[in-house]
């Protein structure tokens, strides 16, 4: 079951020594050692203690060139060599903006703090601008990341920064204002005036999001792990165009000869990958089990965690795993809200992508070059829901022909004898 080849394959192990290879010149010298402690979750962290010396710093200095920032706010700005280059905003620009960080103007609250739509006085574009949680689940080292990823980023899945404030403790995000939203509002929390997701739009926000993770794994010098892919961070412009967010946990990535990065877990429950949350050892193939379980997400319009439901249904990828074993059990994976509005072959193609990502073993599950390539594939497969009956429908229709044919005569197409009826 499957779409492209498995790691296994002499031309994907030639792509992972060209990476290696391309990636020789960068040097890094600050991977913390993993230590076992015990590791803490909750509904929504996975965290594991990092060294005493290191969480204590008053300064931070994260990978790339910047500038300290203090705690306390000692430097009041970072200095940026990359592709975007992000703007310094004044704190009291981001109060008008927000009219004082606004009740009507609140859009969402993530680990790092609570996220307002305003607008700037100047050029009178809306943005979204982030305001950084004192007491929240990340601080000064996520802000300082978040700004060096998206200010060396360039990509149309990537969201974009436009710029900062670092201003006595202030520290706030402004980025581009995504008018839709995330994909988690649109499948676990839909707007009352938005229709649901459809099988053609599903298709092209897991496609957009692969191209997004591609270019940090691949095409970002040096790559990046994201670290904290979920659906809460794909943000949807108009069109539904997809782009990634949210980078304060991205991690550069394991270069030269080395296989991995050790260090802290961090990322959200439901979608760390089992063998990083057990070791420490951080690999792009980390990534690639969230985006499995965001990819099953999108096609069964189930969360990665649910307490409201069963025990044995509470988590996404422990659900789906016996079900991957039976293609005739597909059709039980498929959102309940599609109404059988997908391609049976898409359906099949999208599940077996996913049953990849999520393996345990990180070694089998696939690059991210060849998510894309089968993603894409699928995306631009449009499905027509006006020329074909819902899969429901045809189902029991096919059911009932049957039926009658069988009392007619009990040998089926294959001239074997029935002993059940298809499903």
């Amino acid at each position: 079951m499957g779409c492209f080849p498995c790691s296994g394959d002499p031309s994907i192990k030639k792509r992972e020594r060209k990476r290696i290879q391309a990636n020789n010149q960068y040097k890094r010298d600050d991977q913390p050692k993993p230590r076992p402690d015990a590791l803490k979750a909750s509904e929504h962290k996975v965290v594991k203690k990092e060294e005493s010396e290191d969480a204590n710093q008053s300064k931070t200095r994260m990978d790339g060139d910047c500038s300290s920032v203090s705690r306390d706010g000692e430097a009041d700005g970072i200095k940026i060599n990359g592709v975007n280059k992000a703007r310094a905003f004044k704190f009291n620009e981001l109060v008008a903006a927000t009219e004082n960080f606004k009740a009507e103007y609140f859009l969402g609250e993530g680990g790092f703090g609570k996220v307002y739509k305003g607008r700037l006085a100047d050029t009178g574009q809306i943005v979204a601008i982030k305001k950084l949680n004192p007491d929240g689940c990340q601080g000064n080292r996520e802000f300082i990341v978040e700004v060096l990823t998206l200010s060396m980023a360039d990509h149309p899945n990537l969201v974009k920064l436009i710029g900062y404030c670092v201003e006595g403790h202030q520290r706030v995000l402004v980025y581009e204002y995504m008018p839709l939203g995330s994909l988690e509002d649109h499948l676990h929390d839909p707007w009352p005036d938005k229709k649901r997701l459809d099988w053609n739009t599903r298709m092209k926000i897991a496609a957009g999001a692969a191209r997004g993770l591609e270019y940090l794994h691949d095409k970002m010098k040096p790559p990046v792990i994201y670290r904290d892919l979920k659906g809460s961070n794909i943000l949807l412009g108009e069109g539904y165009h997809p782009k990634l967010s949210d980078f304060g946990l991205a991690k550069v990535g394991p270069l030269g000869d080395k296989t991995h990065v050790s260090t802290r877990v961090m990322g959200t429950y439901g979608y760390c990958a089992p063998d990083y949350a057990m070791t420490g050892q951080l690999t792009f193939k980390s990534d690639i089990y969230s985006f499995g379980v965001v990819l099953l997400e999108i096609i069964t319009g189930r969360k990665a965690i649910d307490n409201t439901k069963s025990a044995a249904e509470q988590n996404l990828v422990a659900w789906a795993r016996p079900l991957f074993k039976d293609r005739k059990k597909f059709h039980q994976m498929a959102d309940p809200v599609l109404e059988g509005h997908y391609p049976v072959r898409g359906l099949y193609q999208a599940l077996a992508i996913a049953a990849m990502c999520v393996q345990e073993q990180p070694n089998m599950r696939p690059l991210i070059a060849d998510i894309v390539t089968a993603l894409n594939y699928l995306a631009s497969q449009k499905y027509d829901p006006e020329a074909q009956p819902p899969q429901g429908s045809r189902r029991n229709s096919s059911k009932k022909s049957r039926s009658i044919d069988e009392t007619k005569n009990p040998i089926n197409v294959d001239g074997h004898d029935r002993t059940s009826p298809e499903d």
